[in-house]
């Protein structure tokens, strides 16, 4: 049943193939995790490239669903919403989920501006009345505590971002009546602090906004396609300090965008939040896919390859990755490519121009070797989910 999924432990299946969907269900199927899940996630950016639309990527799960006889509550996410003429499509295509990405009004300068910097941008906003509801507050919390500065801070920061995401929850709530709303900002230069991520969920939960789920910026570096990067003791002592913010409200789940293989996050997710999580992934099975085409259809694997090696420095400016041409491998067996950090991000984030260049020939391979693609995104899969239990 297609439904808002609400304050259930849920995990996102992106499918920017439309095929993924059985591979998705039979690792759920075959895992103990009790996570509801979302069949349908892309975003408008995603649609761009791969040439979709809202309705035909809702229609592609729909069509799963029906075929394997999941008969449990699934939601379909319109994810990286950015402005009030991206909701349409999605209200009309019956998505139960809608993620909005004010990134585009987050000043990352803030974390480093001078204090006259900050109270020129301040300007014009409710100072006054925010330092009287923050500055006034005794004690120390487990997120911290407010001073004048790391207000002033959090508001130039975040308040454009916070306002419009209130003008998207408000106008979509005009749309539509039932739905699971996430506010993220996981796509900024800087992390978010415990003490911002407590002061962005006042400030929505003030403007009356009923959010689902948060997606904050977290520490290290969550990069596509791959493992967490960075020091795992620090981001567990962080996340203790954001989970005390989520408890605090007890309101909505936290949620992980680039969640595609953080192996070694997932325990500390359940660590700190138990069921309150959102996980969400998309390009990974891209990449399983193009692990079934080096096992089956090699030319048209180093076709896809060599194309990703050209488009890299192009399609990467909008991901957060690091992989480098230059290290690429020079001599692997074609899966292997799928196990290395710099290939796997090179194939990851060029599948707009490699559908663009092969699409066809990439459908049709994967449905001449659906079997094989299933198995894949099942192991795939039921590694992620098993690790979330």
């Amino acid at each position: 049943m297609l439904t808002p999924l609400h304050l259930s432990p849920s995990f996102g299946f992106g499918d920017r193939l439309g095929l993924a969907t059985p591979g998705h269900i039979a690792a759920l199927r075959r895992s103990a995790c009790d996570v509801q899940p979302v069949f349908a996630q892309q975003s408008v950016r995603e649609n761009a490239r791969t040439g979709r639309t809202p309705q035909q990527v809702l229609d592609d799960a729909k069509r799963a669903v029906e075929a394997a006889g999941w008969d449990r509550p699934w939601g379909a996410d319109a994810d990286h919403l950015k402005s009030l003429d991206d909701l349409p499509p999605f209200v009309q295509a019956g998505y139960t989920f809608f993620t909005v990405d004010p990134g585009a009004h987050v000043d990352n300068a803030a974390d480093t501006d001078s204090l006259p910097v900050l109270q020129e941008k301040a300007k014009g906003q409710n100072w006054e009345e925010l330092s009287a509801l923050y500055l006034s507050e005794k004690g120390k919390q487990a997120w911290g505590r407010f001073e004048p500065h790391t207000l002033l801070r959090a508001l130039v920061k975040y308040g454009k971002a916070i306002r419009h995401a209130v003008a998207m929850y408000r106008r979509l709530s005009e749309l539509k009546e039932s739905f699971d709303f996430e506010v993220s900002v996981d796509e900024t230069d800087a992390p978010t602090t415990p003490l911002e991520h407590f002061f962005i969920a006042n400030e929505l939960t003030r403007a009356g906004v009923k959010f689902t789920s948060l997606a904050p910026r977290f520490p290290g570096r969550f990069e596509k396609g791959v493992d967490y990067l960075g020091d795992l003791a620090a981001l567990d002592a962080e996340l203790a300090k954001h989970a005390a913010v989520t408890a605090h409200f007890g309101t909505y789940k936290i949620s992980l965008h680039s969640g595609s293989d953080k192996f070694s996050v997932y325990p500390l997710l359940v660590k700190h939040w138990g069921q309150r999580i959102h996980v969400k992934t998309a390009g990974t099975s891209y990449l399983e896919a193009l692990r079934v085409l080096a096992n089956h259809e090699p030319d048209l694997f180093l076709k896809i390859y060599a194309l990703g090696q050209a488009q890299y420095e192009t399609d990467r400016h909008t991901y957060h990755v690091s992989a480098e041409l230059e290290k690429l491998p020079v001599a692997l067996d074609l899966p292997e490519l799928l196990n290395d950090f710099h290939a796997r991000q090179v194939l990851h984030v060029t599948y707009g121009s490699a559908l663009a260049a092969f699409g066809a020939e990439i459908q049709s391979a994967l449905r001449k070797h659906a079997e094989a693609y299933l198995e894949a995104l099942t192991i795939h899969f039921e590694k992620h989910l098993t690790l979330l239990q």
